[in-house]
């Protein structure tokens, strides 16, 4: 490979995509507004579910109930309603997602050691929202239970009853369990395959359209030359967008990587060469900027967003599509940044992954190699 041919491709690449602004556009401004979209737009947290209430019975029992509800972070009790009939209606138009029915003579059933059933309505639209809010309510319905009977037995002058079995639950990794502090570090595998693939594949293909694909090759430049010279502009493009967004990650959102900076480096860096390798494969295979295009979305954006185990977790998908995400260079590189950023792990814990996204680039630079020899490279 001889460097003073690669310079002058790269060279070339560079002067154009200084023209083309709508590159560049695409290649930085377009991750900016990911970011910012993803981190305060995206949320997979239930808090404050909206809920109504309608007391029936209307005592200071059943007010200390809504009381404490409303009080819990996960609930706000948005209205108190006058009839059940109008229960419905809140509901069917998504005013609420939580209805809660305390029927007459509640208070005096509890009081007089009998059932006192509490009717609970929720909005099952949204399973995931749903499942959550029903243990949300379950675990505020068991813990007011427990309230009302340490009271009872403290007016029969019983002791409080310890339960025999106690469980001490400590959350490793993400403590505050919030979703912002996985999807920040999950948007970059994002950034980069719109960076690297999507813009990578039209580089090749606006050759063959332009005309200048039989220049090319009537110039002694070797196929890896060309693919080299190609990808250098758009690799230091994804790194520059991979460093912005940490540092937006960390001064944004507060989200700060627990394991060693090089380890990121690296990671990103064998990342986005398997993305420009893949946006390459597209562009000389399709030779149209048109289909190049719509194809590095179908093939690489889509699935680092869907199959990556970045939204929806890999383990709740059928048999066959759990098959086909270990051929998505993102699944690897999320794994990684999860373990730099929530896990502290170093290269030595996750270095099956380095191997396999090594593996995938060499594999896709062999591919681009053998395609443009047979097209005279």
């Amino acid at each position: 490979m001889n460097p003073v041919r690669v310079q002058a491709i790269i060279r070339k690449e560079f002067y154009h995509l200084i023209r083309d602004y709508r590159s560049l556009y695409l290649a930085f401004a377009i991750p900016l507004l990911l970011i910012l979209l993803f981190g305060y737009a995206l949320s997979l947290d239930v808090d404050n579910v909206e809920t109504v209430v309608v007391d029936q019975d209307r005592t200071d029992l059943s007010r200390d109930f809504i009381r404490r509800l409303d009080a819990s972070p996960y609930f706000h009790v948005k209205a108190h309603l006058a009839d059940t009939r109008i229960v419905g209606d809140w509901l069917d138009r998504d005013r609420a997602t939580v209805a809660i029915v305390i029927p007459p003579d509640w208070t005096e059933n509890l009081r007089s050691d009998r059932e006192a059933p509490l009717q609970i309505l929720l909005d099952g639209s949204d399973p995931n929202f749903a499942n959550i809010a029903r243990g949300y309510i379950n675990a505020f319905v068991e813990q007011y239970n427990g309230k009302l009977l340490a009271d009872f037995l403290s007016r029969q002058g019983f002791e409080p009853i310890r339960p025999p079995l106690e469980g001490r639950v400590r959350v490793w990794f993400n403590e505050d369990l919030e979703s912002r502090n996985f999807i920040i570090p999950g948007i970059i595998a994002v950034i980069i395959m719109i960076v690297g693939a999507i813009l990578t594949s039209l580089v090749i293909a606006r050759e063959y359209e332009n005309g200048t694909m039989e220049t090319l090759k009537s110039l002694p430049v070797t196929g890896m030359e060309l693919l080299v010279g190609k990808a250098v502009p758009y690799f230091f493009i994804g790194l520059t967008d991979v460093l912005i967004s940490v540092f937006m990650g960390q001064v944004l959102f507060g989200i700060v990587m627990k394991a060693g900076f090089w380890v990121m480096i690296l990671a990103s860096s064998l990342y986005l060469g398997v993305a420009l390798a893949l946006g390459l494969l597209i562009s000389t295979v399709t030779k149209s900027q048109l289909v190049a295009n719509q194809g590095a979305i179908l093939i690489t954006y889509l699935p680092s967003l869907l199959l990556s185990d970045f939204v929806f977790p890999i383990a709740n998908m059928p048999q066959a599509l759990q098959l086909l995400t270990y051929i998505v260079p993102a699944k690897y590189y999320i794994e990684i940044l999860s373990g730099i950023y929530l896990k502290n792990l170093g290269l030595i814990q996750m270095w099956t992954n380095f191997v396999v996204l090594g593996v995938m680039f060499l594999v896709l630079a062999g591919i681009n190699g053998i395609l443009l020899k047979k097209e005279g490279l």
